[in-house]
This record gives structure tokens, C-alpha cells and sequence, in this order.
């Protein structure tokens, strides 16, 4: 895989990231089988690791950290914080007392002394900007990390980052990590125009939207019952109908897309991936394979470029700037985040 440079950070990164959500109980209970889709993807010529201790309450970042301790000076190890990693209300969050010692957590648990990137995983609205940036800073200088960045962040919130760190003197947040896929391209709106504008990597997670884009499902009876895309609308959204019409609306341009990769000589998976890696401010896209067989059904996408006729034709599917996720559709689409609220 051709490397590509994570924002203006210096570090040369391949276009697929190894996303290890789906490492540990959350996804494949088995670390030996963990290590060894970790070890094929290197060799498949990944260099970019991505995890967070959040991921199966550090279960993950275990196991990321017995895979790579023979191989880790050639590899960019990120990982994330933020996640309630206990039942105490200070263990979570981006306070200055959680994260010195998150990170000194995460660094235990991955066998490092050092963090390539360290991502906010989350906006946290109880913790003054200013006092983040701080406190990744002095992280930086003291060598427990190399570089940090944002992950899921509005646009307003990429530029008040941007703003606090140039108005206070600290480093700033060099990449983002949003959620993109054909099927969620509202990011192309505000988010990447903003990385684009500060110079801060785009690493994408979700090309396959939670499983939509997989290829798996032909229909909503096939999403009746216990599977992945039903798991995750659930702990996400509280509930999950496979008869909405936004799941009718998914899988009917689900069905266009695998004709369309099919014409060019790619699987669904594939075209998803060469999607969102082929967008001018995207540095990478996570994948998050849980097993072998998915992961050796994508490692070819870090290879793929689609033409400008195959970019027009998803456009027509999905217009740019545009999401079938289920607030445009079944759900209520007022906010519920207590701080955008009238009082």
C-alpha cells in the first residue's frame, strides 16, 4: 500500500487502518485469533493500528499490545480515551485527573512507553477545551505521546479546538476521527472541509455503516433476530426495527451498490472502503475485521481507486452531503443533548 502522510504530524500511514473494536468480548472472544488477523494485516502491509481502551474495557489494547511487542518501532499505534472505564464518575471523561492517568493506563495495557496518536474519543462538555489542550500538551513533552487528536466532533467544534489552542499557546489537535460511509456522508459538509482547512488527517471508521455495506443482507427478514447491525442500532438508538423504513431504504441502495461493484470487478465491502479512502481529506479508513475472512475480503481495498464514472454513479445512489441514517427518516430529529436545548 502506498503510505500517506496523517495531516501535517510527519507520520506516513497506509490508506487502511486496522480498527480492533470487534478484539476482545464485544466482538472475538479468542486472542490468539485476535493476534493473528493483527500479524496478517502487517504483513498485508498495514502499518496503522487503531484501538481504544474503551474497546471491551481494555481487552482490546491487551491485545493489540502482545501482537506488536516484536514489531512495534515500525508501526502507528493510536488509541483512545474517554469511555467509563469503572463505576467511578471520575473514570471517564477528558478531565486533567483522568486522562494522566488513562493514559499511563493504555500504556500499560499496550507494553509502549510512547502513544503515536492519542484521540479524544468524545466531546466532553463538563471539560474546559483549554484544560484538554493543556494537558495533552504536557503529555507531548513528556513523551508518553506523540501526537493527539479528536474523534466524532462537529464542525464548531474541530474550529473552537483549533481557536483555543492558537489563542492559549498549546499544540493542537492534528487528525479527526469521524464516522463515514456512502451511506453517511453528511461529514463532507462541514468536517472534512474543516480538516482540510487546519490541516488535520481525516481517519475514518464505519465504511461499512455498522454492517449495511457488508454485502450480508439481502432483506429486512434478514435482519430479524440477533446480528450486528441489530446489536448496534440497539445500544445506540435504544430500539431497532428491520421493517423502518430507513433499513428498507439501506438495503435497497445496498442492492444498487453490489450491482454497481460487481460491473467493476469488487465486492460491496470493497467499493465501501475504496469510497472512503478515496476522499480528498480522508488520510485512512479504519476497518474493524472480526474475523480472518473478513479482514483478507478487505485488505484489497487498500490497493483500489474508482473512476470518476463509478463515483458519479454512487452519487446518483447517495447524493454527497447527504445520510440515510434513521434520523432522516423514522426517528425524531429534535436534539436530546442538554446543551443545544432552550431553556
Amino acid at each position: 500500500m502506498e503510505l500517506r502522510t496523517l495531516g501535517a504530524t510527519g507520520m506516513r500511514v497506509s490508506p487502511l487502518c486496522l480498527g480492533t473494536m470487534m478484539f476482545g468480548a464485544l466482538g472475538n472472544s479468542d486472542p490468539g485469533a485476535c493476534e493473528r488477523i493483527i500479524h496478517r494485516a502487517l504483513d498485508g502491509g498495514i502499518n496503522f493500528i487503531d484501538t481504544a481502551d474503551g474497546y471491551s474495557n481494555g481487552e482490546s489494547e491487551t491485545i493489540v499490545g502482545r501482537a506488536i511487542r516484536h514489531r512495534r518501532n515500525s508501526l502507528i499505534i493510536a488509541t483512545k480515551f474517554y469511555a467509563a472505564m469503572g463505576d467511578d464518575p471520575n473514570m471517564r471523561g477528558a478531565s486533567r485527573r483522568w486522562i494522566v492517568r488513562a493514559v499511563e493506563d493504555s500504556l500499560r495495557r499496550l507494553g509502549t512507553d510512547y502513544i503515536d496518536l492519542y484521540q479524544l474519543h468524545r466531546y466532553d462538555v463538563d471539560t474546559d477545551m483549554e484544560e484538554v489542550l493543556f494537558t495533552l500538551t504536557e503529555l507531548v513533552r513528556q513523551g508518553k505521546i506523540r501526537q493527539f487528536g479528536s474523534s466524532s466532533f462537529p464542525a464548531d467544534r474541530i474550529v473552537e479546538s483549533q481557536w483555543v489552542a492558537e489563542r492559549r499557546g498549546t499544540l493542537r489537535f492534528r487528525c479527526e476521527q469521524p464516522s463515514y460511509s456512502i451511506f453517511n456522508r453528511d461529514v463532507e459538509r462541514f468536517v472534512l472541509p474543516a480538516c482540510r482547512r487546519y490541516g488535520m488527517g481525516a481517519i475514518t471508521f464505519s465504511p461499512l455503516d455498522g454492517g449495511f455495506l457488508s454485502g450480508r443482507y439481502r432483506g429486512p427478514d434478514e435482519l430479524e433476530g440477533d446480528n450486528r447491525i441489530a446489536y448496534f442500532s440497539r445500544r445506540m438508538r435504544g430500539s431497532f426495527d428491520p421493517q423502518a423504513n430507513w433499513v428498507r431504504r439501506k438495503l435497497e441502495c445496498a442492492a444498487q451498490l453490489t450491482e454497481l461493484a460487481e460491473k467493476i470487478g469488487m465486492t460491496l465491502p470493497q467499493l465501501a472502503v475504496a469510497f472512503a479512502m478515496q476522499h480528498p481529506a480522508v488520510t485512512a479508513a479504519i476497518v474493524g475485521p472480526r474475523t480472518m475472512e473478513q479482514l483478507e475480503g478487505l485488505l484489497p481495498a487498500g490497493t483500489l481507486a474508482l473512476s470518476a464514472e463509478t463515483l458519479d454513479r454512487i452519487d446518483a445512489i447517495v447524493p454527497p452531503g447527504t445520510s440515510l441514517n434513521p434520523s432522516h427518516y423514522d426517528l425524531p430529529s429534535a436534539t436530546t443533548k442538554a446543551e443545544l436545548r432552550r431553556i
